[in-house]
C-alpha cells in the first residue's frame, strides 16, 4: 500500500458565535493515497463541507478555531501562511464546488477565468497558450465544440456543462488531489452519470487522489473505494465500500441505507426515513449524538463511544456504536433488508 498523500488528524473547526461556539468538524482522522477515491457522506450540516474546505485554508475567519493536522507530502497546512495556501490551491489540490454557476464570475468568459488561474500560477503561459489549455481541457471533459465554446459566459451553459467546466478548471493545474464536493447536486440522472463517469476516468488516467463529498449513497456506490460517515461533526462510521454497504455497523449509516428507494423490492407503504432531525451543533444531546433519532439505544448511549474497531475480522472498519456487532447484525434487518426501524408509532397504518 502506497504511503499516504493527504493525512488528517484529529481536526476540530469550530467558529464562535453569540450563542456559543459552534463545533462543525469534531475530531476527524483520515489518509488520502494516490488514485484512491474517499467518499465523505451524511446529512446537510453534518460537517462534510467544513471539513474540505479547511483542508485548503478556506474556512480561516476571526472567529474560526482550528486544531489538529493536516499534512500534505509531509508538509503540514494548518500552520502555512496564507501565501502559501494561496500557492497550493489549484497547483497541488483543486476543488469542485457544489454549485458552478455561483463559483464562476457571471460578466467573464469562462475561458477568460480558466486562463487567469492557470495564470496565476504559471505567469509565462501566454494568453494565446492558456486559451489552447483550455480548449484542451474542454475536450478533455466533454465539452463538445470546445474552440468556440471557451468564450462563453456562464449562462449560456446548461447546468452539466458548467459542472464540466468547474471540473476542468480545477484540472487545470494537473493537481494531486481533487476535492469534489456534491459534484452532482440538482443534476437529472443522465447527467449525474456522465460526471461520475468523468470523475472516475481522470481518477484513474491521472492516478488523482480525490475526496468525494455526497449526501447520496448511489454517487458512493459509483466511484468510492473507501466511506466516512459523518454525524453532528464526527465520524460515526469508516471502511471500505464493501463493508458500508454490505455489513454496516452503525444504525445512522443503517438508516442512510435504508432511505435508497430500490427498484429491485417491492414498493414499500411509506418511503423510509430516519425520524427527526440532526441534533443543534450548539445542543448536542449528551453521549451518542444520534441517540435521540435511534430506536435501538439503551442504558450505555448516555456515553459517548469512540471511534474504534470493534469487528473481530476487520481492523480498519471503525464505528462509534456500544451494540456487539451480533446485535448489530440482528437489529439493522428491517423488512428483509438493512435500514433503521421506525419508532413505535411512525409508519404503522
Amino acid at each position: 500500500m502506497s504511503a499516504p498523500l493527504l493525512s488528517v488528524k484529529d481536526l476540530r473547526v469550530g467558529f464562535a458565535t453569540e450563542d456559543g461556539v459552534v463545533q462543525a468538524v469534531d475530531g476527524v482522522s483520515f489518509d488520502l493515497r494516490p488514485g484512491e477515491v474517499v467518499a465523505i457522506v451524511g446529512e446537510s450540516g453534518s460537517g462534510k463541507s467544513v471539513t474540505a474546505q479547511t483542508l485548503i485554508g478556506l474556512t480561516r475567519a476571526n472567529n474560526a478555531r482550528i486544531e489538529g493536522s493536516v499534512k500534505l507530502g509531509g508538509e503540514e497546512l494548518t500552520s502555512a501562511g496564507d501565501a502559501e495556501m494561496r500557492k497550493l490551491r489549484g497547483e497541488q489540490v483543486a476543488m469542485i464546488f457544489q454549485d458552478p454557476m455561483t463559483s464562476f464570475n457571471p460578466v467573464y468568459r469562462l475561458g477568460d477565468q480558466i486562463v487567469e488561474a492557470i495564470r496565476a500560477h504559471r505567469p509565462d503561459t501566454s494568453k494565446k497558450q492558456g486559451r489552447q489549455r483550455v480548449v484542451e481541457l474542454f475536450e478533455a471533459v466533454g465539452i463538445p465544440d470546445a474552440e468556440r465554446r471557451v468564450d462563453d459566459y456562464p449562462h449560456e451553459f446548461s447546468g452539466g456543462m458548467r459542472q464540466r467546466a468547474m471540473i476542468a478548471m480545477a484540472l487545470a493545474l494537473e493537481p494531486e488531489v481533487l476535492i469534489a464536493d456534491e459534484p452532482t447536486t440538482a443534476l437529472d440522472v443522465t447527467i449525474q452519470a456522465q460526471i461520475l463517469g468523468l470523475i472516475e476516468d481522470l481518477n484513474q488516467e491521472h492516478n488523482l487522489a480525490t475526496i468525494l463529498i455526497t449526501h447520496d449513497l448511489g454517487v458512493v456506490a459509483e466511484v468510492a473505494d473507501r466511506v466516512l460517515v459523518m454525524y453532528a461533526g464526527k465520524v460515526v462510521e469508516e471502511g471500505t465500500l464493501d463493508e458500508i454497504f454490505y455489513d454496516p455497523q452503525h444504525p445512522y449509516t443503517w438508516g442512510l441505507l435504508g432511505s435508497l428507494t430500490r427498484l429491485d423490492r417491492p414498493r414499500p407503504h411509506r418511503l423510509p426515513q430516519i425520524a427527526g432531525s440532526p441534533p443543534s451543533l450548539l445542543d448536542l444531546p449528551e453521549g451518542c449524538p444520534f441517540r435521540p433519532r435511534c430506536p435501538h439505544e439503551f442504558s450505555k448511549c448516555p456515553e459517548c463511544p469512540g471511534l474504534e474497531a470493534r469487528l473481530p475480522d476487520s481492523s480498519d472498519h471503525r464505528d462509534r456504536c456500544w451494540l456487539t456487532p451480533a446485535e448489530k447484525r440482528e437489529k439493522r434487518m428491517v423488512e428483509g433488508q438493512i435500514g433503521l426501524e421506525a419508532p413505535r408509532g411512525v409508519g404503522q397504518a
